[in-house]
């Protein structure tokens, strides 16, 4: 069997997690997820990076231990991470006894090797990175990435003979072009190589200056410094150096790190290792930061995403589908309510939400909500078929190189072909018409292909993947992604499928606070406005009352929009079709241009005055009127509290 190695960066305990911890880590474990579906056996790794000068300095800010205050903050990881639908195999703590040992055995080695020495020092200290950093690297003087300007400490510390190295690394990285990826990160490790002789490194912090960390095996006076402490976890986890089965997961072993700790993972991480005497990673993968509104989150700019919020906003499948879809994995992506929102809508409530929908009800409305028996396909079933192989084969192929936008890109393309063979086919045509056999064929082979969707959708969003697949009659046990992408057929007649889905209700943007009313400018005005003021609201005449006799004569349904667009020539109106559980969709003509975007429409159920007296608007004819509220903010649609069959009479 494979072996799959997958990492985050362990996270730093100065903060509590944010949206940029869990986008890494969400990615690894929808990584980990995909190649167990591929059948092999995954080791997904993450945790919490406790020492250095930062945890002390918070510690006692706080009133505690640093280990006390390492435990509160690792704890909020460790206990976010199933929330999110994440699921690592281990979570490692740099407090843990085995991380310990092993990096005093690491140390000892290099130390014993002639590539740890003692020498005097003097340089540019930044806590907030908690190196030294050279001249090169400060920017007007100050840190480039704290903005502020580092302390100058000069003292007696051990080195790592980083430059030593140097020419290894980089003839290693071009002779393997993936070894970081995207390329524009393996572009700037070998320039950073190729422009100038490496520093050493320097891995230890004096006990008078810093206790909290681990001690140095061959000098107690001091401990190791943070990053010869950190990255040792990658080791530690898969049970080096004694564990027989350390060389399986370390040949296959792959890490996910955002852009800024790039060069401790691309630059001393290699060296580290080749001083070691051990095998380079296979593939670091590299992402971007995420951006509120073009701004990168910080705590003093009060823009920093809560992970949790996001997912009670958009529940913990659309959080994860917008976080793998919106950013292009290595470029920096930009967070918004209007883009998780707009996202949310267009791919899943409309495209997914509605085909799942649509193709549940029709199979419960025609067959009984038993899938029926297959004919001989034809073109248009041909033709889909081939679209659902190609688009799978893209998505594995791209999910596997870490493009996950594109992949689940290509993922929708079936997505949509899937509501565009529904509308070709026309089910309701055929039904009226008495075509069984060429209806069985279309529902069958549209629930298999949204059998298909599910199961790509597994790694991504497993919560609702797993409850499609529910709701189609299949199982999750035993699915292989590498077979089902090589096969795109019918589901099984027989198979017992639900009435309706409802895995995606339409998000709604937060509702607006109103402008204060502007003040009179003049006094003649204000006297007015007071004197409005004191007067009594004027009382609501009371509206006519009707006889329940008249009132049942209205039959109002629920409906489901099928279309939405502009009707020519008129601002206000849209021509919608509805299905209305008729054999065929109706159409309806509504005044709601001014305040729902087309698209918005499609796929939402609807209160439908079915047998409303047709009447042509601006040359098109309107069979029935939907219902909807006017209020001061706009305009709200009258709609059922829970999704309904089509054509359901509201009483």
């Amino acid at each position: 069997m494979n072996r799959f190695f997958i990492t985050t960066p362990i996270y730093y305990v100065n903060a509590k997690p944010h949206l940029g911890h869990a986008y890494t880590t969400i990615v690894v474990d929808a990584l980990a997820r995909f190649h167990a579906l591929l059948g092999e056996e995954v080791f997904f790794l993450t945790g919490t990076d406790e020492h250095g000068d930062k945890i002390a300095e918070a510690a006692q800010k706080a009133g505690q231990t640093p280990k006390e205050y390492a435990d509160s903050i690792s704890g909020l990881f460790s206990s976010l991470w199933p929330k999110l639908g994440i699921a690592p195999r281990r979570f490692i703590r740099t407090t843990d006894p085995d991380h310990k040992e092993a990096v005093k055995k690491a140390l000892q080695l290099v130390y014993d090797k002639g590539d740890i020495y003692f020498g005097e020092y003097g340089g540019h200290y930044c806590k907030g990175c908690e190196r030294f950093l050279t001249e090169k690297e400060l920017v007007d003087g100050l840190c480039p990435d704290h903005k502020v300007k580092p302390e100058y400490i000069a003292e007696k510390n051990y080195f790592f003979r980083m430059s030593k190295y140097q020419g290894a690394l980089l003839e290693h990285i071009k002779a393997n072009p993936d070894f970081i990826r995207p390329r524009q990160y393996r572009n700037e490790v070998v320039s950073l190589l190729e422009s100038g002789a490496l520093e050493d490194l320097c891995i230890s912090r004096p006990k008078s200056r810093l206790t909290w960390g681990i001690e140095l095996p061959f000098d107690d006076n001091f401990v190791t410094y943070v990053w010869f402490d950190a990255l040792m976890n990658y080791l530690t986890a898969i049970g080096w150096p004694d564990d027989p089965d350390f060389s399986k997961w370390w040949d296959v072993a792959e890490h996910v790190v955002a852009k800024d700790i790039l060069k401790p993972h691309a630059v001393f991480w290699p060296t580290m290792l080749l001083a070691m005497g051990l095998p380079l990673y296979k593939r670091l993968n590299v992402h971007g930061y995420w951006l509120v509104r073009d701004t990168k989150m910080s705590k003093s700019l009060g823009n920093v995403i809560e992970p949790l919020a996001m997912a009670e906003q958009a529940g913990l499948s659309g959080m994860r589908y917008f976080l793998l879809r919106e950013m292009v994995f290595g470029s920096d992506a930009s967070f918004s309510d209007e883009a998780l929102i707009g996202r949310f809508n267009a791919d899943l409530a409309n495209d997914l939400g509605n085909l799942a929908n649509r193709a549940l009800a029709m199979t419960t409305k025609y067959f009984g909500g038993t899938v029926p028996a297959s004919d001989a396909p034809q073109a248009a079933d041909a033709e889909l078929a081939r679209l659902g192989r190609e688009a799978m084969a893209n998505f594995v192929q791209l999910f596997g190189a870490a493009q996950f936008s594109r992949a689940l890109e290509a993922l929708w393309e079936l997505v949509r072909g899937l509501n565009k063979y529904i509308d070709a086919m026309a089910p309701w045509t055929l039904f009226k018409e008495g075509d069984t056999a060429r209806l069985g064929t279309v529902m069958a082979t549209v629930l298999g292909g949204l059998r298909q969707v599910a199961v790509c959708l597994l790694p991504v969003m497993p919560e609702a993947a797993e409850k499609l697949l529910a709701q189609l009659g299949q199982e999750t046990a035993g699915l292989n992604l590498a077979k089902e992408a090589e096969n795109f057929a019918p589901l099984a007649a027989g198979t017992a499928v639900a009435a309706t889905s409802n895995l995606f209700p339409r998000m709604e943007a937060p509702a607006k606070t109103d402008a204060p009313a502007p003040k009179p400018k003049a006094a003649k005005d204000k006297a007015k406005a007071a004197k409005a003021a004191k007067a009594p609201a004027p009382k609501p005449e009371p509206e006519a009352e009707v006889a329940f006799e008249d009132f049942a004569k209205l039959d109002l349904r629920v409906a489901t929009v099928l279309t939405a667009a502009p009707v020519p020539g008129a601002d206000r109106l849209y021509a919608i079709t509805v299905d209305v559980g008729e054999a065929e969709p109706r159409p309806v003509v509504a005044g709601l241009a001014e305040y729902f975007p087309a698209d918005d429409l499609v796929g939402r159920q609807v209160v439908l005055v079915a047998n409303l007296k047709p009447r042509k608007l601006r040359g098109a004819v309107s069979h029935g009127m939907i219902l909807a509220v006017k209020h001061e903010g706009g305009m709200a649609l009258l709609t059922p509290s829970a999704p309904v069959a089509p054509g359901n009479r509201v009483s």
